[in-house]
C-alpha cells in the first residue's frame, strides 16, 4: 500500500471518528499554537534588542563621573565631576582601540525652543564634530557643526526629527532662527531618525551644539566647570575587543587622576553594547523556558495520539485480521496506522500554526510587543507535529503489525 492511498485510508478513518479525532488533536494545536506564538515572541524581542544596538551605534563604550562621598553618604554616580575634555582627547590619542572620542554636556534640566509662536521642552547636548561618527547619526539634511563653531563659540544648532516636526512640520528649519532661553541659534541642520532607545526614551527629541556653546550660553551654574564634561563617548575600532580598550581605558584614567592602587575608580565605563546583550541573553532564556513549557501540550498532544490510536488497532482487529488474511503484509498494516497518526499530527500541527500566527500577531497588535515571523520557524513547528505523529504513532502502529491474522480474525 503507497503512502498516498495510506494517506486516503487515514482521513476516511478519522473522518468516522471526528469528534474523537478533533479531541484528540486538541493537545497539538495548542503546543504548536503555544511554540509558534513563543519563538515569534522572542524573535521579536532579539530583532529590538539588535535595532536598539544599531540605534545606539556600534562598538561603544561611555565613560561618565564616578561618585562623591558627603558625611559618608556615596551621592552616586555622576555626582561628582571628574572627567574631562582632555581626558577625552588622551584616550583618542592613546589608547590604540579607540577610533575617536567625543566629551558632551547637557542642561540639567528641559530647555525651552522657541520659534515663532511656537515652543518645545526638550534636552541641549553640547558635543563636538566627532560625535556624529561616533554615535552613526548622519544629518538627513544641511550640515553638523564643524570646529571652527566649536573654537568660535558659535550659536549654531543640529536639531532631532522630533524638535522639528513640533516647531517647524513639514517646512524645512534649515538656515531658520530657534531661541533656546533668550539666545538665538541659526539652525544648520536636521539629524536623521534615530528612534527609542533601551530606556524608551526619544533619542530624536534634542538639539546638538558646540561644547563650547552650550557651555558658555546654555548652562547654567548647575552644569561642570571649566574642563570638566558629563560624559565622554567612546568609539572603538572595528576587530578590537571592547573588554581591553575598556581596561586600557580604566587604566589611563587612573594615571591621568593620580589614584593611588587602593583608591576606587573616580569614573565608570560602561558598554551600552554589551547592556543590551545582557538583556537579549535574559529575553533569550524567558523564551526558551515559556517554550518549554508550551512543548508540554506537544508532550501531552502525543500521549492522546498514542491512546486514540491504541483504542483504534483494539476497534479495527478484525479489518487487520481480513487484510492480513487477504495478502497484506505486516510493513502495510503499520505505514497505515503511522500515516494516520502523522496525519492527525499534522492536521492539528496546521490549525496550531495558523492560531500561533495570530496569537503573535494579536500580542505584537495589544501589547505593543515587537514579533517577528520567520518561515523557518513555521517549519519547524510543523516538523515537530510530524514528528511526534511518528514517535508515539509507532507503536500502535507496530502493535498493529505483529497481529496474527488467526487470532485477529477470531476477535469479537
Amino acid at each position: 500500500m503507497n503512502l498516498l492511498v495510506s494517506a486516503g485510508v487515514a482521513l476516511r478513518a478519522l473522518r468516522v471518528n471526528a469528534l474523537r479525532s478533533g479531541l484528540t488533536m486538541l493537545g497539538i494545536i495548542i503546543g504548536v499554537g503555544a511554540v509558534s506564538a513563543m519563538i515569534a515572541v522572542g524573535a521579536g524581542a532579539r530583532a529590538r534588542v539588535t535595532e536598539q544596538i544599531q540605534s545606539l551605534g556600534s562598538n561603544l563604550l561611555i565613560v561618565s563621573p564616578g561618585t562623591a562621598s558627603s558625611g559618608g553618604v556615596r551621592l552616586g554616580y555622576g555626582s561628582r565631576p571628574t572627567i574631562t575634555e582632555e581626558d577625552g582627547s588622551a584616550i583618542a590619542r592613546e589608547i590604540p582601540g579607540v577610533r575617536a572620542a567625543a566629551p558632551s554636556v547637557w542642561a540639567g534640566s528641559c530647555c525651552r525652543l522657541v520659534y515663532a509662536n511656537l515652543n518645545w521642552w526638550t534636552v541641549v547636548q553640547g558635543t563636538v564634530p566627532e560625535y556624529e561618527a561616533i554615535r552613526e547619526w548622519p544629518v538627513a539634511r544641511g550640515r553638523y557643526f564643524t570646529y571652527d563653531d566649536v573654537e568660535a563659540a558659535g550659536k549654531v544648532a543640529v536639531l532631532g526629527q522630533t524638535v522639528v516636526a513640533n516647531l517647524f512640520g513639514k517646512s524645512n528649519p534649515v538656515g531658520e532662527v530657534v531661541r533656546v532661553g533668550q539666545i538665538p541659534f541659526t539652525v544648520v541642520g536636521v539629524l536623521d531618525r534615530k528612534g527609542q532607545n533601551a530606556f524608551g526614551n526619544d533619542q530624536d527629541d534634542v538639539v546638538l551644539v558646540p561644547i563650547t556653546t552650550a557651555k558658555k550660553r546654555v548652562i547654567g551654574p548647575e552644569g561642570p566647570r571649566g574642563e570638566t564634561v558629563h560624559a565622554i563617548t567612546v568609539k572603538v575600532r572595528d576587530g578590537a575587543s571592547l573588554k581591553g580598550v575598556e581596561r586600557q581605558i580604566r587604566e589611563l584614567l587612573r594615571q591621568r587622576h593620580r589614584l593611588e592602587a587602593f583608591h576606587d575608580d573616580d569614573f565608570r565605563v560602561r558598554s551600552l553594547a554589551e547592556t543590551l546583550q545582557a538583556e537579549e541573553q535574559s529575553t533569550r532564556v524567558l523564551s526558551i523556558l515559556l517554550g518549554a513549557i508550551a512543548s508540554v501540550s506537544l508532550l501531552v498532544g502525543g500521549i492522546g495520539i498514542m491512546n486514540i490510536m491504541l483504542v483504534s488497532v483494539t476497534e479495527r482487529t478484525r479489518e487487520i485480521g481480513i487484510r492480513l488474511a487477504v495478502g497484506a503484509r505486516g510493513t502495510d498494516i503499520q505505514t497505515q496506522f503511522l500515516v494516520e497518526a502523522v496525519t492527525l499530527a499534522l492536521i492539528g500541527g496546521t490549525i496550531g500554526i495558523a492560531l500561533g500566527v495570530s496569537a503573535a500577531y494579536a500580542i505584537g497588535y495589544f501589547a505593543q510587543w515587537r514579533t517577528v515571523i520567520h518561515p523557518e520557524s513555521i517549519l519547524l513547528a510543523f516538523g515537530f507535529a510530524a514528528a511526534v505523529g511518528i514517535v508515539f504513532g509507532f507503536y500502535p502502529a507496530r502493535k498493529a503489525a505483529a497481529l496474527n491474522p488467526i487470532d485477529a480474525l477470531r476477535y469479537e
